[in-house]
């Protein structure tokens, strides 16, 4: 058995595409996912990944399982912090309950995943972290004040927990994608795709959550070693940082 990998909001969309080229690459995987049972379910068939069920936002919940996913595969070395949820709205008209909801499982996701599991990296020698964060953390987006801050805090938490632990053996990187062709993407209209989105994109096309995938595999490697602190932006050129 490899080494054991957590992945946040593993179990759809670009999560699910990181779950499967970790498999792929020999790791033994752990699928988080918050409510959506039915494609857990699906997932867990299709793939022979084990989900668990747990809310991100919530320190106790997070704890628990991550006692429980250790007990079931052994002590989780890759930690990949991908959970998020959105709640567009223009900064004057959103509410309290949409910032915070946000910020919960976007940013607080950071301490409670990760938190569990540092010692245990520091005292093994090895650990690598990587965290999802977002074009829109790097550039902002309008509507998404509360979204951009979030993975915003995202790239802060990684460089300094990057310094805290490059002399333990653990790394911490960002991806950073840009519009991805998942699920929530593709429903947005064609036409907006096509006259909004797509032509801000150099390359000319969404991405795939394949190509997020194949960043998080080479940051999780051993060869990804001389690495930590850094944010890399998979986003077809969208923006350059």
């Amino acid at each position: 058995m490899g080494r054991v990998a957590l992945v946040t909001g593993g179990t759809r969309g670009i999560g699910e595409a990181i779950s499967k080229g970790l498999k792929e690459a020999g790791y033994s995987v752990a699928a988080n996912y918050a409510g959506n049972d039915e494609a857990a379910a699906k997932f867990k068939e299709a793939t022979g990944i084990p989900v668990y069920k747990f809310d991100v936002s919530d320190a106790q919940a997070c704890e628990d399982a991550i006692k429980q996913i250790e007990s079931d595969l052994g002590p989780i070395d890759i930690v990949v912090n991908n959970a998020g949820i959105t709640r567009d709205k223009m900064f004057h008209r959103m509410s309290y309950e949409q910032w915070t909801q946000v910020m919960r499982t976007n940013l607080d996701s950071m301490f409670t995943v990760t938190r569990p599991v540092i010692e245990g990296m520091q005292s093994r020698g090895f650990g690598r972290i990587i965290a999802i964060s977002s074009v829109n953390g790097q550039k902002g987006q309008m509507g998404q004040s509360n979204y951009s801050a979030a993975k915003a805090g995202v790239i802060g938490f990684a460089k300094a927990l990057a310094q805290e632990n490059a002399a333990k053996g653990i790394t911490v990187n960002v991806i950073a994608p840009g519009y991805i062709g998942t699920e929530m993407v593709k429903a947005v209209p064609a036409d907006v795709l096509n006259s909004k989105i797509i032509p801000q994109i150099p390359v000319g096309r969404l991405g795939e959550a394949e190509e997020i995938a194949r960043g998080v595999v080479f940051l999780a490697s051993d060869e990804a070693g001389f690495i930590t602190g850094s944010t890399l932006s998979i986003n077809g050129g969208q923006y350059m940082a």
